[in-house]
């Protein structure tokens, strides 16, 4: 499972970072998720290998236009694209009746059926390869975090309980061991129902806008990687110039560390955070700051940044492993 920053910035880009967007890939295929569309999201797609035909469903965390902005031209390039696949889409009730009044104004009939999920009334979403659930947020609008968690870590199909089942050898097992349920004797096997896991799932926690981490505790529970907004610093934040509904490096590494995360990528940082030291405020201030109070693995996000999350739960930026 690899992690791909589309955009890094909070409110408004920055000619280093765009608008948030994350992309979350698996491990075979072409399949990716994406969480969050800000404004030319889109366009920072072309500059990675995914393409709309492998999105599998994109999970919107609150209507801010720095999360959402971009979703009506993805969903209109990827028709234009001709996918064929229904497209599900996870997000605050509203959005839909947005995005479907955007593509009647601007007559962008669609060759794929778009099925929405209010997040207000979410109860999980899974396909064969990941189980999600969502968190409810502290924000200025309603706000959600998404968990993503592995539905078949290296599975093997459990042949004594098919046998006892008298489940016939041949195309059935392979469906099943592949994840898919299937239709036999006029009753339905569920996949899960017939393999062994040979190790716990990988599970990754993506918050989106949110003053208050400690709300991800029962999420962080054998998570192995939390990504979260880190907009300010917290001497910022004291200082009373930092907008409400937000955390600081401090706040989120301080609960990193309790929960005991393993891996931490912070990201959603405020424009006023320069690249460069020295220079005013530096994005080595958030990275000193959380540093200061998380003892394990530390990322600050990067547009295009890519980390890889191996089946021992390690977690590793791909580039500089590669290279």
């Amino acid at each position: 499972m690899d992690l791909l920053f589309l955009g890094t910035s909070s409110g408004t880009p920055t000619r280093a970072r765009n608008v948030s967007g994350l992309a979350l890939l698996e491990d075979s295929g072409k399949g990716w998720y994406l969480i969050d569309c800000g404004e030319g999201i889109q366009h920072q797609l072309l500059r990675t290998p995914l393409t709309l035909h492998g999105l599998r469903a994109i999970f919107i965390t609150h209507v801010h236009g720095d999360h959402c902005y971009g979703l009506p031209g993805l969903i209109a390039s990827a028709g234009m694209a001709r996918r064929q696949e229904p497209l599900d889409i996870i997000a605050p009730t509203a959005i839909e009746g947005w995005v479907r009044a955007t593509l009647e104004m601007s007559q962008s009939w669609l060759p794929y059926e778009l099925r929405f999920h209010a997040a207000e009334t979410f109860q999980g979403w899974r396909n064969p390869q990941v189980r999600v659930e969502a968190t409810a947020l502290s924000h200025r609008v309603p706000s959600w975090g998404y968990t993503f968690s592995e539905t078949r870590p290296d599975p093997r199909l459990n042949i004594d309980k098919l046998d006892h089942d008298g489940i016939p050898r041949g195309p059935l097992w392979g469906e099943l061991i592949r994840g898919h349920d299937v239709e036999h004797a006029g009753r339905t096997l569920r996949s899960e129902d017939y393999l062994l896991l040979s190790r716990p799932p990988r599970r990754i926690v993506i918050g989106g806008d949110n003053d208050r981490p400690e709300l991800l505790r029962d999420a962080c529970q054998n998570a192995h990687v939390l990504v979260h907004e880190a907009t300010y610093t917290q001497a910022i934040a004291e200082a009373g110039k930092a907008d409400f509904g937000h955390s600081t490096a401090a706040q989120v590494a301080a609960f990193a560390q309790a929960v005991g995360v393993p891996n931490l990528v912070l990201t959603h940082f405020s424009a006023r955070y320069q690249s460069a030291p020295n220079r005013g405020l530096s994005i080595q201030d958030i990275r000193a700051e959380a540093a200061d109070r998380y003892r394990g693995k530390l990322f600050l996000a990067e547009d295009f940044l890519r980390l890889g999350l191996g089946k021992d739960g390690t977690l590793v930026d791909v580039v500089d492993s590669q290279g």
